[in-house]
């Protein structure tokens, strides 16, 4: 199982280090196109322009993505079906959970049962 998590990290390293490199070529390549219309100082400001507009339509997707999933008031029910709506709704956060849960349990099982406490007796999110 580690073995697997290791693995999956050095793929998605391997993947942003390609993507990294994909987007300096291009940035290479934009410059070379409109560096002989506008000269050198020219194409680094469409360059930086182009860049600054990939990023603000990044962050304006990710804001409006972060905005758009809103959980309508459910009732909390048991703890079995807080525990599968968790995992629905926060894969990730369930697999952090449980690996976490796992290596304390390992190095110390009084700890897993604090955890453990902390989890099920929960609390209430902030209100806006």
């Amino acid at each position: 199982m580690v073995r697997r998590l290791f693995l999956a990290m050095a793929a998605a390293a391997a993947f942003s280090a390609s993507a990294a490199v994909c987007v300096v070529a291009l940035a290479f390549a934009l410059y070379a196109l409109v560096a002989p219309s506008v000269g050198q100082a020219g194409a680094a400001a469409i360059v930086a322009a182009a860049a600054a507009l990939l990023i603000a339509a990044a962050a304006l997707v990710m804001a409006a993505s972060a905005r758009g999933k809103r959980a309508a008031a459910q009732p909390v029910g048991g703890v079995r079906d807080r525990l599968i709506r968790f995992v629905r709704e926060k894969p990730v956060m369930a697999v952090s959970a449980a690996l976490g849960a796992g290596f304390l349990a390992v190095r110390n099982p009084l700890y897993l049962g604090a955890a453990l406490r902390a989890f099920f007796e929960g609390r209430e999110p902030p209100r806006r």
